[in-house]
């Protein structure tokens, strides 16, 4: 078992869960159940399956978990594209979001591969 608090792939997708509800915030009210709620659940879901992972009772259980949360890391990406592509979001914001998700996807690679050793 680990402290998925001390783990900076789960800190970092806290941060990046953070910076999601603030954009968010600032798109149009008609997209609440549409487009924000996905986006929000997305976001969500990436620390929230490193946490689970890390209180399971295995490695391969970990890293099953951390599999999750990269496809939800995937998923964003994708969301936060669309979001750019309907103009419903700056790209200067998806831009920088889009990276700190690259960047916890390579993480979450290294961890897994790290697991399996």
């Amino acid at each position: 078992m680990h402290q998925f608090e001390k783990l900076k792939i789960w800190q970092k997708a806290m941060d990046i869960t953070e910076n999601v509800y603030k954009v968010c915030s600032e798109l149009p009210s008609d997209e609440k159940f549409n487009l924000i709620s996905q986006i929000k659940r997305c976001a969500v879901s990436i620390p929230s399956n490193i946490a689970e992972g890390s209180g399971r009772n295995s490695n391969n259980e970990f890293a099953h978990f951390l599999g999750i949360a990269n496809g939800s890391t995937y998923e964003l990406i994708t969301q936060l594209m669309i979001s750019k592509r309907l103009k419903l979001i700056a790209e200067e914001k998806t831009s920088t979001i889009i990276n700190e998700l690259v960047e916890v996807s390579n993480m979450n690679f290294a961890l897994q591969r790290s697991l399996k050793k």
